[in-house]
Order: structure tokens, then C-alpha cells, then sequence
């Protein structure tokens, strides 16, 4: 375990900070996980807890440069390469995406979000480049519609997959999805996760360059993040502990992915913006200053601040937003409680309500790999919390609820 208080200054009380690393250790002496990685930063002061170890069995402790699977966290991240995009207006917002991503000409939309696959009718209009941002362009991942035909469809046709290696090269993936009817008109409600996939393809086609290749290029370089990628080269793969979803009934740890030979040892074939990074807290950290800087760093504009703000503001309309707070709110037995945010801007979750301790404003997610990263306007706040645990149980996501109750309580102003 190591912890550093580097400044009395910072806004942390040094009670608040013992606390978070009290509860932090308590979880990993728990058994239920091995290890994690957790960063809380205000204005210049960071502070770094590393609890644990690499593997459930034992083996190399944590460190503060472990690689961690991002997962979902990823999407706040790799929207920032559309937003370049639009800064330089290579995209512009309610452009259609057709000339780009022709396989999403002349869509189909489901007469019912559960019906067969061939009852449609047209769409009302073509999907723009807003569709996209703001993950409304009508077909997403749907926890409360598993096992209609269009989610059947989605899983077999390799849309969607819980490898990072299952994927198919971009232009296939696009061809298959352009196989399928939309489950909603665009425009009409948010869905999950596709879109942030969709997004990759469009930034490699207008650029010309690979996704990856352009979040290094205009992301990644400029704010240091040398750790963050879609695979971890072998030179550093010692860093990447395997990830476990442990057996729902009984808690047994199972290796979903190993490192050496594992699905992000090797570059993948489809570069996810939905969830395919890796990364370390420090690189997040730099990622989310940045946000809270408006889009500078170390003063070198990054993003401007405009975009910024269209990130991480509230893009969602009451009409759009309900079945994601239905969601949310219905299916805490599913999720766990996370996802009750209110709000989403683009890529991320942004806070509308006060519903935890959290204040509104918040914005950034979580993964299902047990990772957590969010910045705090109101209180110059960033954190990131990453685990090696995914949520098939509870416990990594009672572990990212217990790191931001302690974190907020540990704010001494």
C-alpha cells in the first residue's frame, strides 16, 4: 500500500484522506478484490493509494503505474476525437453521417423496439453527426430489452461483444450493422454503447487515419497519456494484471482475460471507442484536468472550450432521456445503483440532480471492468478509482460507491 499527502493546502483534510484509504483497504481485505489503483486530485495536489495485488492469488503488489481495461470509462475519452473534428469543422453537428458511413443510408426503423426483425418502417430522416455525439442514433445496447430479436441480432452479428477481440474489422462491423433495422427513430431516445463504436469508424474515415492513430496524434501525445492505447505493448505487459468476473453464485474468482496472450496483448482488429482503451490513473487524471482546464494543458489548447461544455453538459431531452432514468432507477438489482445520474453529454454521464453526495455538474462514467473516472467543476475535483474485478457481483461497484462517498467527505475548504 502507498499513499502520499503531498500538500495540507490542497482542500483534502489529512481525516478525510486516512479514511478513504481505510475504506479502500478494507475492500481488498475483504477478499472480494485483489487490487486496485485510486487517484484523487485537486487543483496541482494528487494523491495515490495503491491497495493490493495484481492477482487474486497473490503475486506483484499494485502499483501506481498498473494498465488497467477501461472498459466503458473509455468513451469519455475517445469522444474527444470526434470533438477535434468539429472544433476544426471536418464534421459539423447536424451534418448526415451517409457520406462518411454509407452503410447507414435509407434506414429501417422496428414498428416495435420487440418485434420481428422485418416489420419496419422508414426513418423519418437521415442520422447526423449529433445522433452519434449524444448516443441517440437509434440502435444501442438495452438491458431491459434482452432476448427481443433486434438485441438477439445485435450479440450474433458480433455488433456487440464482451471480448475485445471478437470484434470484426471496422468496414465489416460497419456492414453488418447496416444490416440491421434501427430499434428507435433517430433522434428519439438514448441507447448504449454503439454509437461510441459507430463514432471510431466515422473519426478513422474522415481523417484517413486510424482511430487509434488520431487519438495518439491529437489526444493522447499532447496530454502525456503514454500508457493509453488499445492493447498493451509487450514491453509492458507485467503492468496489466488479469481481469476477473467472478461466478455470480458463489463468488469464485474466473479469469476473463489473461495478460500475456490475452485479448489487449496484441493490437485488436476493431479499435472500440464504446470500451476498448487501457490505461493508468495518471493519464485519466491528465485526461480529466484537461476537461476541468476547458480544454487546455500545461497551455496548449487541446479541445476548445465550447466543446468542452457541449461534452459536459446535459445533451439529453426529457423525452430521450426517460427510458435511461427508468433504467436506472428500476433496475438497481441489474446495475448495482450506477447510472443514476440524471444527465448525459456526450460520452459521459453528467450529474442533473443531486442524488448521492456527488454535486450536479459531475460528469464521467464507470466500466464493467471496475473502473471509475469523473471530474467536479464545483470543486476542482478529479477522480479515478480501477480495479481488475468486473460487475458480475456487487462488490467492485459497492467499492467505486464507497471511493466517491469518502472522497467527498475528505473535501476540507
Amino acid at each position: 500500500m502507498s499513499f502520499t499527502l503531498t500538500d495540507q493546502r490542497s482542500g483534502f483534510s489529512e481525516t478525510g484522506l486516512r479514511r478513504i484509504r481505510d475504506v479502500l483497504a478494507r475492500h481488498v481485505e475483504s477478499g472480494k478484490i485483489p487490487g486496485l489503483v485510486a487517484l484523487v486530485g485537486r487543483g496541482d495536489q494528487t494523491h495515490v493509494e495503491a491497495v493490493g495485488t495484481m492477482r487474486h492469488d497473490g503475486g506483484a503488489p499494485m502499483r501506481r503505474d498498473t494498465i488497467f481495461r477501461m472498459a466503458s470509462t473509455s468513451k469519455p475519452v475517445t469522444m474527444a476525437a470526434a470533438m477535434v473534428l468539429l472544433d476544426e469543422c471536418r464534421l459539423r453537428i447536424d451534418d448526415p453521417v451517409e457520406p462518411w458511413l454509407p452503410e447507414l443510408a435509407d434506414r429501417q426503423v422496428l414498428r416495435r423496439a420487440d418485434g420481428p426483425l422485418d416489420d419496419t418502417v422508414p426513418a423519418r430522416r437521415p442520422i447526423t453527426v449529433r445522433d452519434l455525439l449524444a448516443s441517440t442514433f437509434g440502435l444501442g445496447m438495452d438491458l431491459t430489452s434482452l432476448g427481443t430479436p433486434i438485441m438477439d441480432a445485435v450479440f450474433e452479428r458480433g455488433i456487440f461483444s464482451q471480448s475485445a477481440t471478437a470484434l470484426a474489422a471496422p468496414d465489416e462491423w460497419m456492414r453488418r450493422l447496416g444490416t440491421l433495422p434501427l430499434m428507435h427513430q433517430p433522434g428519439e431516445r438514448w441507447q448504449y454503447q454503439i454509437s461510441n463504436d459507430v463514432l471510431g469508424v466515422l473519426v478513422a474515415r474522415v481523417t484517413g487515419q486510424s482511430f487509434e492513430t488520431f487519438l495518439h496524434e491529437r489526444i493522447f501525445g499532447p496530454l502525456g497519456m503514454k500508457d493509453t492505447g488499445f492493447h498493451v505493448p509487450a514491453d509492458k505487459i507485467d503492468r496489466l494484471p488479469p481481469c476477473y468476473t467472478p461466478n455470480p453464485q458463489t463468488g469464485e474468482f474466473t479469469v476473463w482475460d489473461e495478460a500475456v496472450g490475452g485479448q489487449y496483448s496484441a493490437p485488436p482488429a476493431f479499435q472500440s471507442g464504446g470500451g476498448g482503451l487501457v490505461s493508468t490513473v495518471d493519464d485519466y487524471h491528465a485526461y480529466f484536468r484537461m476537461l476541468l482546464n476547458h480544454g487546455t494543458h500545461d497551455g496548449e489548447r487541446i479541445l476548445s472550450r465550447p466543446a468542452v461544455e457541449l461534452m459536459t453538459t446535459n445533451r439529453l431531452t426529457p423525452e430521450q432521456n426517460a427510458a435511461r432514468t427508468t433504467m436506472a432507477r428500476n433496475n438497481v438489482h441489474v446495475g448495482f445503483g450506477q447510472g443514476q445520474h440524471g444527465g448525459w453529454g456526450m460520452g459521459m454521464a453528467v450529474r442533473t440532480y443531486r442524488g448521492d453526495y456527488a454535486p450536479i455538474g459531475q460528469f464521467g462514467w464507470d466500466g464493467g471492468t471496475g473502473t471509475t473516472a469523473y471530474a467536479d467543476p464545483h470543486n476542482g475535483l478529479v477522480g479515478v478509482l480501477l480495479t481488475q474485478v468486473g460487475l458480475s457481483l456487487p462488490a467492485p461497484a459497492q467499492l467505486i460507491h464507497d471511493f466517491w462517498t469518502t472522497l467527498y467527505q475528505a473535501i476540507d475548504d
